[in-house]
């Protein structure tokens, strides 16, 4: 048997000629995958989470950790290794502090620096200050999207334990988490306005994934970031790089606006940007939660429904999201209050309710429990999940449930299982192969 081996490059190359199509059946097939994951048994479903070990976190040299991801599915058996560096808290460096530049129109020169802007954006460029927030419940600086990027490798076998594809886990782990956090947004019935905190190859894949899949309906992304400069790399290249030339065309009224840490306004903007945004995507290993509670717990915070991804951190120490926010969340909703707001849900979703109890530092330090939490896996079977409501005599069946996911406050909070590996994985190998990408080594 062949065994596949995919570069880094590869799959970045794979990852471009990915259609909206293609993204919509991969997004499907991981679906699936966490369906069986949370309601499967362990006699009938081999992808059933009772078949899934948890991973291992190895302390490593230099602050850096090393994870190791066993996972299976009915067909693959594979392991995901991968090393995360522990970011270090930067010294202060001179940092431009807020750039907001309309889409360009196809042709028009594109804006190379931030005094240069094109022929139909409006550019607007703060002063440089050196005033920084004091709000112990923001903190930017603890993350570095340089740094924090995980290496290593991803090794599928067949179910009779023959080697089959070897894989550069680098942007896969970014694409399959994106790929999972966009499950739900995708089902949003509005998404005009996203919010992204970082800007490395999670924020990125978030971007793309959402204006692929809603590309049209979204008019602002607005970035927030510790870099300025790294911040405005990511933007340039939407504007400059062949890749992101078909998402372009596609969204004329496109807006990106990016906010830096380091800009003496930038409490005021960040409130702002929090409070208009139809979704945001927490993006960073962030050992402080990213905004105040406040920003969204107060009764003008809560009056617009948002979906809000947290997939950045992933160790009991790290938080991107104040804790209560969550709590809030989930509180019971005593239908006594004066002002309108949008509906909660009551739980917190999340791709694994054993790995988050256990690792997800939002999850602990709320003190959630687990009958305040539901899988992913299982909220996508809606007819059991209202079913349940129904007979709980605690809402309005799939209605209700459809409304909230629809329109209302979810928050979604993911830590990575192997089994997101292993089935986007299968997939990406298999349209490898159809594409005539990477390396086949025969005989193996």
């Amino acid at each position: 048997m062949p065994l596949t081996v995919l570069s880094n490059a590869d799959i970045h190359s794979l990852l471009l000629t990915l259609t909206r199509d293609d993204i919509a059946e991969l997004q499907h097939n991981l679906a699936e995958a966490l369906h069986e994951y949370s309601t499967g048994t362990q006699e009938s479903t081999v992808g059933c989470s009772a078949n899934q070990p948890q991973r291992i976190a190895v302390p490593a040299a230099n602050k850096q950790t090393t994870l190791f991801m066993p996972a299976s599915t009915s067909t693959s058996r594979g392991i995901k290794i991968i090393t995360l560096a522990t970011a270090p808290i930067p010294s202060s460096t001179p940092s431009l502090g807020k750039l907001s530049i309309d889409s360009p129109r196809s042709g028009s020169p594109v804006p190379k620096s931030p005094s240069i802007a094109s022929s139909r954006s409006s550019t607007t460029l703060a002063s440089q200050t050196s005033s920084k927030s004091s709000v112990p419940s923001t903190d930017l600086s603890v993350f570095s999207s340089h740094t924090t990027t995980p290496r290593g490798s991803l090794t599928l076998l067949t179910s009779t334990g023959i080697p089959y594809a070897f894989l550069d886990a680098e942007e896969l782990t970014a694409f399959r988490t994106a790929l999972a956090s966009t499950i739900i947004f995708n089902r949003r019935s509005h998404v005009h306005s996203i919010t992204v905190f970082g800007a490395g190859m999670q924020a990125k894949w978030h971007i793309r994934l959402a204006l692929m899949l809603r590309g049209s309906e979204i008019h602002h992304v607005d970035i927030i970031n510790r870099s300025f400069a790294r911040a405005k790399e990511l933007m340039h290249e939407f504007y400059t790089s062949p890749d992101w030339e078909g998402l372009r065309n596609a969204n004329s009224k496109l807006a990106f606006s990016i906010v830096s840490s380091e800009y003496g306004e930038y409490q005021r903007l960040l409130k702002e940007h929090i409070r208009k945004a139809d979704a945001i995507f927490l993006c960073t290993p962030s050992t402080a939660p990213l905004f105040p509670a406040e920003h969204l717990t107060s009764t003008e915070g809560r009056k617009k429904g948002r979906y809000i991804s947290a997939i950045g951190s992933y160790r009991p120490h790290m938080c991107e999201i104040h804790p209560d926010i969550l709590s809030q969340a989930v509180a019971p909703d005593h239908k006594r209050h004066h002002h309108k707001h949008a509906d909660k849900g009551g739980v917190i979703v999340v791709d694994s309710l054993e790995a988050c109890l256990k690792e997800a530092g939002e999850i602990i330090q709320a003190g959630i429990t687990a009958e305040q939490l539901v899988e992913i896996g299982e909220l996508l079977m809606v007819k059991k999940a209202s079913m349940r409501e129904i007979e709980m005599g605690t809402g309005e069946g799939e209605k209700g449930l459809r409304r909230w996911v629809e329109n209302g406050n979810v928050i979604y909070k993911s830590v990575g299982i192997g089994l997101m590996d292993i089935c986007v994985g299968e997939d990406l190998v298999a349209l490898a192969m159809q594409r005539g990408i990477g390396t086949r080594v025969e005989g193996f």
